[in-house]
């Protein structure tokens, strides 16, 4: 038997009720909120794909582990099994636990020494771009051409431009800090880079004598499409493929609270022993020490077994199966999607749908309110309030692409769900013309998105 329906590899042994606002209050709450769905508060939505960062359900054996978590100041028993089980599945020489992944982006960078030199990439997501752009450093993103196509079905959108990527190594010289991969690209519409591609951007790297490094917050996710999509793959396990992976980078910066199944945490592993004195030194100035790292010992705990639980291909095939279930229902419906579906969330194309606003009308923020106020769903923008850049003139330069992002929490919402969903956002799209755009009244320098106050034009 061969039964076509993915099912959760779980049952639920614990509820938590929604809630649930009129249509009045939705305006008031968005109004008081500046129109921006950061600042709207968990009371006020109903189904929230803000982010799948620490929003997640965790499993039982990750709560049987918190209760024997060692609070430990220095040398928790929870560090040493954390450090082993990473130790395990990436082969990296130090383990270093911090608070989140932005925190291990700050640290790799300092030390790097990024000040007047660039960090090339795939895709920067926004604290990447932020932390190096914040040192002093340049942000330059080399994905293919299909990965700036919304409508490309190329298996891995996510993969650098190894020409490109050559000719800024070979003109940059000790000017280029470092290679990084983002895995999977969550800029680019949650979309993978292929086992191929990753080998060879390593190899480049290592050609002209740079590190290369992986933001590695989805690597299951990015281990699995490998898996599914990429020739000569399907018989190998997604943890199979993650080690090999990890193999060829220098080390790794991992947000934990997304393939870690945890609600808070982060990791930096590296190689280097160098590097690795300068992050733990930088780490007892700005997190805690090394065998905390900003974490709680419970929380250790629960990330070893996260990060083992993570790679179980029932549980991949049944995540990916997850987002693929709600695409497919818009794609039907004819909303303009980034295609292929993506491993964490659904891409909605807010500039094609939306062809009657300009980028600096903002129509990802457009987008985002419109759902909200047709059902408490938020959304997050990924477009030129979060990626724009500021120019001479009325208008920020756009981003490359104008998108909202529905992120999927893990183990967190079931199908009936994201069939409510996707009615909600049917609706939106049957009164698409009629949606306004909206300009920045407040912001801040850095990670504006975050925090900027809007209202409607």
């Amino acid at each position: 038997m061969d039964p076509k329906t993915v099912i959760e590899p779980f049952r639920i042994r614990m509820v938590e009720p929604l809630s649930f606002t009129t249509p009045t209050q939705r305006r008031e709450r968005l109004q008081g909120a500046h129109y921006n769905p950061f600042l709207l508060r968990s009371r006020d939505i109903t189904i929230d794909l803000l982010t799948d960062s620490g929003t997640g359900a965790m499993s039982a054996a990750q709560w049987a582990a918190i209760m024997t978590g060692d609070e430990t100041y220095a040398g928790s028993e929870s560090y040493y099994q954390l450090r082993d089980t990473v130790h395990a599945l990436t082969g990296m020489k130090h383990v270093i636990p911090t608070h989140q992944g932005r925190s291990s982006e700050h640290i790799l960078f300092s030390v790097l020494g990024v000040k007047g030199r660039c960090v090339l990439a795939n895709t920067h997501f926004d604290t990447t771009r932020a932390n190096v752009e914040y040192l002093g450093g340049e942000a330059i993103d080399l994905v293919i051409e299909e990965g700036l196509n919304p409508r490309s079905e190329h298996p891995f959108k996510g993969n650098i431009d190894l020409a490109r990527l050559e000719h800024h190594l070979q003109r940059g010289g000790d000017d280029v800090a470092c290679v990084l991969m983002t895995v999977t690209n969550n800029s680019g519409g949650g979309q993978p880079a292929s086992l191929e591609n990753l080998r060879a951007a390593s190899a480049l790297a290592h050609k002209y004598g740079r590190p290369f490094f992986l933001d590695a917050a989805r690597f299951a996710e990015n281990a699995w499409f490998i898996h599914e999509r990429e020739p000569g793959q399907q018989q190998r396990t997604p943890h199979d493929i993650a080690q090999e992976v990890f193999s060829l980078s220098d080390g790794f910066t991992m947000s934990a609270k997304k393939d870690g199944l945890v609600n808070i945490g982060g990791l930096l592993c590296l190689n280097d022993d160098a590097t690795a004195e300068g992050a733990r030194s930088l780490l007892i100035l700005t997190e805690g020490y090394p065998t905390y790292g900003g974490l709680a010992g419970r929380d250790l705990a629960a990330l070893a077994v996260g990060l083992q639980e993570v790679t179980d291909p029932q549980y991949l095939k049944y995540r990916i199966a997850s987002v693929r279930y709600l695409h497919n229902k818009l794609d039907a419906l004819g909303v303009p999607l980034v295609h292929p579906s993506g491993g964490h969330a659904v891409y909605i194309d807010a500039a094609a749908l939306y062809p009657h606003l300009r980028p600096w009308d903002l129509p990802g923020v457009s987008l985002c309110n419109e759902i909200y106020l047709e059902g408490g769903v938020r959304g997050v923008e990924i477009g030129t309030l979060m990626f724009g850049r500021p120019v001479d003139g009325a208008h920020d330069k756009p981003a490359a692409m104008e998108l909202v992002r529905l992120a999927f929490p893990r183990r967190t919402y079931s199908q009936s769900h994201v069939d409510w969903l996707a009615e909600i956002i049917a609706d939106v799209y049957q009164r698409r013309d009629s949606a306004p755009g909206y300009r920045i009244v407040r912001q801040s320098p850095v990670l504006r998105a975050f925090t900027a106050e809007l209202e409607p034009v």
